[in-house]
């Protein structure tokens, strides 16, 4: 996004605020998430910052927006993306927990962080929860799983990822990829065919 320029100098952007905000939300949390301070860091003026946003709290619900935007939207598109068998479905779902261009692991701790000194951003953790869980049903239910089948593997699927992300579990790549095959098979009942797999492991650059 082009910065704005001002007899002052540089104003940035608002996505250079946003930015930002995001960078200060991972390292130190919402506290850190002030405007003078993220002045002071993108070597701008405080006055800057009310070009692009009312308020702090303005700020606040872009950074909202952008975890909503990626991490749900996201899951929601691999979830309805195409796929032959509900293996090959779950396999394009799996492209979140890998691919940090499609699903921000860490950006979703700190949200989550966050909601526990926040109502309101506990509320949007809620809802998006509610969302996501959602489109893993849909996805189970329209390769013929049962509505209770359906709502029990969603939630497997669902409560396990966010228990990675929770307790910031560090795996070695290769000890996650062996392990994909039995996770698929667990969460739909249906083992993944090497074809499926072959094309997986080359989305994310794993030889296999």
């Amino acid at each position: 996004m082009d910065q704005t320029l001002s007899d002052g100098g540089w104003r940035g952007s608002e996505e250079l605020w946003v930015e930002a905000a995001y960078d200060s939300l991972l390292d130190s949390g919402i506290d850190a998430v002030k405007i003078l301070p993220l002045a002071k860091k993108l070597h701008l003026s405080r006055t800057s910052f009310y070009w692009f946003f009312k308020d702090r709290e303005e700020l606040l619900a872009a950074l909202v927006s952008r975890w909503r935007d990626k991490n749900t939207g996201n899951l929601v598109k691999q979830s309805e993306a195409y796929a032959e068998t509900i293996a090959e479905a779950m396999l394009n779902v799996f492209d979140c927990w890998l691919d940090q261009k499609l699903f921000d692991s860490q950006f979703e701790n700190a949200i989550r962080g966050w909601a526990l000194q926040s109502p309101d951003i506990l509320a949007e953790v809620q809802k998006a929860d509610v969302l996501r869980l959602d489109a893993l049903k849909r996805m189970l239910l329209r390769f013929g799983h049962d509505e209770m089948l359906a709502e029990v593997h969603s939630r497997t699927v669902y409560l396990v990822q966010i228990g990675y992300i929770s307790m910031q579990t560090r795996e070695d790549i290769t000890v996650r990829m062996k392990r994909i095959p039995e996770y698929v098979k667990t969460f739909t009942g249906q083992a993944p065919e090497q074809k499926e797999l072959d094309r997986f492991f080359a989305r994310h650059g794993y030889a296999g």
